[in-house]
C-alpha cells in the first residue's frame, strides 16, 4: 500500500489542527529581539535562547494592557497558544500576557504569602496603632543616599521644624535589605537610649520593579511591622507600588513625602488652633468673672443685705412666736394630762374595797385566805375579821347553820 499523496495545503492544515491541539496553552521564557510595534496597534518579535528562537505576536488589545514595557534584549515570560499561520508555514506564539523574567514567581510567591499574612490577622484593622498627633521624635528607615531622605526633610522642614528625625541607614533592595529594615524597627522598639526612641517609624524607599520591592514583600519585615509596639508609617515605592509592608503597617503613604505629611502636624495650623483655644479659653473666664460680678451685685442689691437689723428683728419676733406656741401647747399637754390622771384615780377610788368596808360589811381570813363562802370555816378555826378601821382575831364557835 503506498503512502498517500497531500497537497501542501492538506499537509499544513494537518500540522496546524495537531500543533494547536496539542499546545492549547504554552509558556515560554526568552529574550526579545525583533521587536516591533506596528501602527495598527500589534505587537511582533522574536523569543530566543541560546538553542532555538520562535515568533510571537501580541494582538493589539492584549499589547494595551500590558504592565511590563518591552524592548529588545529583555528576558521576559510569555504565555499564550501555538499557532501555525499557512501561508507562511511557519508556527508562532499568540501571546495572552508576558511578565517580566522573575516577576511570576514573585507574584505567586506574593500571592501566598498575602493569603497566610490575611488569615494570621496581620492586614486586621483592629490591630492598627493610633499616630500621635504631635511627634517630637520620628525614626526614619531608609537608605542615606537618593532624594528620600532630602524630600522628607524639606516637607518635615516646612511643615513642622520642631519634629527630630532619627535615621536608621539600611539598604533598600537586594539580598540583606529585608534583615537591615527589619533590624531598624527592633532598634527604635528595644533601644534603651530614651534620646533615640521615637514617637512613629517611618519606612521608605523610592520607586521600582517588584525585584526591586522584594525586601518589602516578605515575611521578616512583615513580622517586624506587626509586632512594633510603635507606631509604623509605610512608604514603599510610587502611589501605584502597594507591598504588604504597605498593608501591615499602621499608616500606608502613597510617597515618602507624603508619609512626612502625614507624620507632622503643620505648624501654621497648630498654631491657630493654639489660639482658637487660648480664645476660648479667655471668652469662658471673662464669662465665669461677668456671672459672679452680677452675683455679688445681686446680693449686694438685695433686701436683706442692706436692712439686714430689720431682718432679724423679723426673725427674732418669729422666734419668740415659737417659743410662745411651745409654751402653749405644753400646758394644755400638761392639763390634759392632770385631769385624765384624776379621772383614773376617782375610778380607782371606787373600785377600793375599803369604801364598801365602812357601809357595814366584814372580811374574813383564814391562813391568810379571804373566805368567800361558810363551807370553807368550821367550828374552832381561827379567823381574822377585817373592818373598814381595823382587824380582830375570832374563833368559830359552832356549826354553819343551813
Amino acid at each position: 500500500m503506498g503512502v498517500e499523496i497531500l497537497s501542501v495545503s492538506e499537509l499544513t492544515l494537518q500540522i496546524k489542527t495537531r500543533l494547536e491541539n496539542l499546545f492549547p496553552l504554552v509558556r515560554i521564557k526568552g529574550e526579545i529581539s525583533n521587536f516591533k510595534r506596528h501602527s495598527s496597534g500589534h505587537v511582533y518579535l522574536t523569543l530566543k535562547d541560546k538553542g532555538a528562537q520562535i515568533a510571537a505576536v501580541i494582538w493589539k488589545t492584549t499589547a494595551s494592557r500590558l504592565a511590563v514595557t518591552l524592548e529588545d534584549g529583555l528576558d521576559v515570560v510569555a504565555e499564550g497558544r501555538l499557532e501555525l499561520y499557512p501561508p507562511s508555514g511557519r508556527y508562532q506564539l499568540i501571546c495572552t500576557s508576558v511578565t517580566e523574567a522573575g516577576q511570576g514567581a514573585l507574584q505567586q510567591a506574593f500571592a501566598e504569602l498575602l493569603q497566610k499574612l490575611a488569615k494570621a490577622g496581620y492586614f486586621s484593622a483592629e490591630r492598627k496603632k493610633t499616630l500621635p498627633e504631635i511627634p517630637e521624635t520620628i525614626g526614619l528607615i531608609t537608605s542615606p543616599t537618593g532624594a528620600v531622605v532630602e524630600d522628607m526633610s524639606n516637607v518635615l522642614e516646612r511643615r513642622f521644624p520642631a519634629a527630630r528625625v532619627l535615621l536608621y541607614p539600611v539598604s533598600v533592595q537586594g539580598v540583606n535589605a529585608a534583615e537591615a529594615v527589619a533590624s531598624g524597627i527592633a532598634y527604635f522598639n528595644n533601644t534603651k537610649n530614651i534620646s533615640h526612641r521615637p514617637e512613629v517609624i517611618i519606612i521608605a524607599r523610592g520607586g521600582g520593579s517588584l525585584e526591586d520591592l522584594q525586601a518589602f514583600n516578605g515575611e521578616l519585615v512583615a513580622h517586624a511591622i506587626y509586632h512594633s509596639a510603635l507606631p509604623v508609617i509605610s512608604a514603599i515605592g510610587h502611589e501605584t507600588d502597594l507591598t504588604i509592608a504597605d498593608m501591615v503597617a499602621d499608616l500606608r503613604a502613597g510617597t515618602p513625602s507624603i508619609a512626612a505629611e502625614l507624620a507632622v502636624p503643620e505648624t501654621q495650623e497648630l498654631l491657630r488652633q493654639i489660639d482658637n483655644l487660648q480664645s476660648g479659653q479667655e471668652r469662658l473666664l471673662l464669662g465665669k468673672l461677668e456671672g459672679a460680678d452680677r452675683q455679688v451685685y445681686s446680693i449686694c442689691s438685695s433686701y436683706a443685705f442692706n436692712r439686714p437689723l430689720l431682718q432679724m428683728q423679723k426673725l427674732d419676733d418669729r422666734l419668740n412666736s415659737l417659743v410662745d406656741l411651745m409654751g402653749k401647747t405644753i400646758k394644755s399637754g400638761y392639763r390634759e394630762k392632770v385631769v385624765r390622771f384624776a379621772s383614773v384615780h376617782q375610778q380607782l377610788c371606787l373600785l377600793d374595797y375599803r369604801k364598801t368596808l365602812e357601809r357595814g360589811y366584814v372580811l374574813v381570813k383564814k391562813e391568810g385566805e379571804f373566805m368567800t363562802g361558810a363551807t370553807k370555816l368550821h367550828p374552832a378555826d381561827d379567823v381574822e375579821l377585817l373592818f373598814h378601821d381595823g382587824a380582830l382575831s375570832a374563833v368559830i364557835s359552832r356549826e354553819r347553820r343551813h
